[in-house]
This record gives C-alpha cells, sequence and structure tokens, in this order.
C-alpha cells in the first residue's frame, strides 16, 4: 500500500478526509498510525491506527478505512496548543511525545529601550523577564504515542553529507505496516521529480526529518520520475 500525502481518506459510510501526516515507530521502521484532517476542516484532527487502513488501486488514490465516520470522530485527537515561556518544552507526559510543531508567536520585547539601561548597553544589558507575557510564545503541535514520530510532506529528507535533498512526499508498507520504500520529492515547482528509496537506505527517522545514509551524489543517482498528481 502506498500512502502519499494527501490522499483522500474513506470510511465504510462516506468520505472523512484526507492524509495529512505518518506516525512511525522510528526503532521498527513500521507505520502505526494515519493523522487524518477531516473533510473542509469540520472537527480536529484524529489518530487512526494503520491497521484499519487498505490502499484501493485505481486512479483516486483513496485510503479505505475499516470503520465508519462516526466511529473515526472517536479516535484520539492530535492537535494541541500550548503557551510556552521562552526555551521551554511542553510538559512531559507519560504516554505521548510532542510530534510536528511550530511556535504560532514570537515574543516581543516591548519596553526594553526604556529608561536608563537599554537592552543592548554594554555591561547593563537587560536579561527578558521570563514571567512577563511579552516573552512567552504559543506553540501549536501534535501528540503521538510515546517513542513514536511523525513525519508531514513538509518534512524535509537529509543526506549523509548533510545537504537537504527535498521533502517526504509518502511512504510504501507492506502487508505488515512495515516501511520498504519512502518518496523522496525533489526539485522546483516546475519540474518536480520523485525518487523512491528503499528503507535500508534510511539512517533514520525523527519528527518532522528524515535522514538517509546516502549522499547527495548517490541519491541523485537513483532513478526518478515526474510527479503526477491526482485531482
Amino acid at each position: 500500500m502506498r500512502l502519499e500525502i494527501g490522499d483522500r481518506v474513506r470510511c465504510t459510510d462516506g468520505v472523512y478526509g484526507e492524509l495529512a501526516d505518518i506516525v512511525i515507530d522510528p526503532l521498527e521502521k513500521r507505520v502505526t498510525h494515519l493523522v487524518v484532517h477531516p473533510e473542509q476542516g469540520e472537527g480536529e484532527a484524529r489518530l487512526v491506527p494503520i491497521q484499519l487502513g487498505k490502499g484501493r488501486d485505481d486512479e483516486q488514490r483513496e485510503i479505505e478505512l475499516e470503520c465508519t465516520l462516526d466511529e473515526a470522530q472517536g479516535f484520539e485527537s492530535v492537535h494541541e496548543v500550548a503557551f510556552l515561556r521562552l526555551g521551554e518544552s511542553p510538559t512531559e507526559d507519560p504516554d505521548w511525545d510532542v510530534g510536528v510543531e511550530e511556535v504560532l508567536a514570537m515574543p516581543y520585547y516591548a519596553g526594553l529601550d526604556e529608561g536608563p539601561y537599554s537592552v543592548d548597553e554594554g555591561p547593563y544589558s537587560v536579561e527578558p523577564d521570563p514571567f512577563d507575557p511579552a516573552s512567552r510564545v504559543t506553540m501549536d503541535y501534535d501528540r503521538v504515542p510515546k517513542g513514536e514520530v511523525e513525519v508531514r510532506r513538509a518534512s524535509a529528507v537529509i543526506s549523509a553529507d548533510g545537504h537537504s535533498l527535498g521533502e517526504v512526499d509518502g511512504f510504501v508498507v507492506d502487508a505488515d505496516e512495515h516501511i520498504t520504500h519512502f518518496v523522496l520529492q525533489r526539485g522546483h515547482l516546475w519540474g518536480r521529480k520523485e525518487v523512491t528509496i528503499p528503507i535500508g537506505a534510511v539512517a533514520r527517522v525523527e519528527s518532522d526529518a528524515v535522514h538517509v545514509a546516502l549522499s547527495k551524489d548517490e541519491v541523485g543517482a537513483l532513478p526518478a520520475v515526474r510527479v503526477g498528481r491526482h485531482g
């Protein structure tokens, strides 16, 4: 089964939404959950066990879930928001890790240039007060099961020699949900190509990034095909 991020997801009684992200056990290199956004933003993204999914070999590139729409709405929500001090991480949870994250608001230090000692005046530099609301950020993140990681379409693919190769586009999994290949999308808007890389060439997978054990030139030598998108 090929899991292409952005695929439509259908339940037994209707269209549910689209595949937004994929949750992986990084040690076994096995897909454990699908992160599905409901159609037209109705409701929160849900964490769907991969065992409920099956691909359809047709032009629609749909993923079928062996559950009803009502049952899908009962799965765990992944989205969380935290209001944090600078340098602070979301509270440790015994059951959940932080997956894909995004800072929604950068800190703004109002008034630091007021008074006799401004923020950059030699030995009298002013340190931001960590208890001041102006020195906090809002973090929008997904929570994933403990020990697992989350990958999305924008997740970076990094070569063994430290080059950014492009972005993850999807995964190919076998009947046991183990990943056999991942799909790398590289190139510019009008010349995008995709390369299918065997999982044996992956050094490690972490949240929002895949590191391969190949150099930039070695990946460039792999066969590529032009990306065709379904509507």
